[in-house]
């Protein structure tokens, strides 16, 4: 079963609220987002474009294109793990993966 974000609900500063397809809701954090570098992360640093996030095949989605892998966000739950942990779970990120295995065994 694939797991996807159906619902968000914007809390205090860097939080959400996310209910999933599997009928589970949990708080995620992104704070730890201010930390980290790079054009794609640098708009979500202000709130109100932060605030701008929106769902697109059931995850979550910014504007600028940028997303979140919608199985890592329901595995963390309300977890708060490590910056480059939570850079390998982007939706982006495991994709590219994804086509990367593809070549290798091809």
């Amino acid at each position: 079963m694939m797991i996807e974000v159906i619902g968000i609900r914007r809390l205090a500063g860097f939080k959400l609220e996310l209910e999933f397809s599997d009928g589970t809701v949990g708080t995620r954090d992104f704070e730890s987002l201010l930390q980290r570098t790079g054009p794609m992360i640098a708009p979500l640093k202000d709130p109100e474009y932060f605030g701008r996030v929106f769902l697109e095949d059931g995850a979550l989605t910014w504007p600028n294109g940028y997303d979140w892998d919608p199985a890592a966000l329901h595995y963390c739950g309300s977890r708060t793990l490590p910056s480059s942990y939570e850079q390998s779970l982007t939706r982006t990120d495991v994709r590219q993966l994804f086509f990367a295995i593809l070549d290798f065994i091809d």
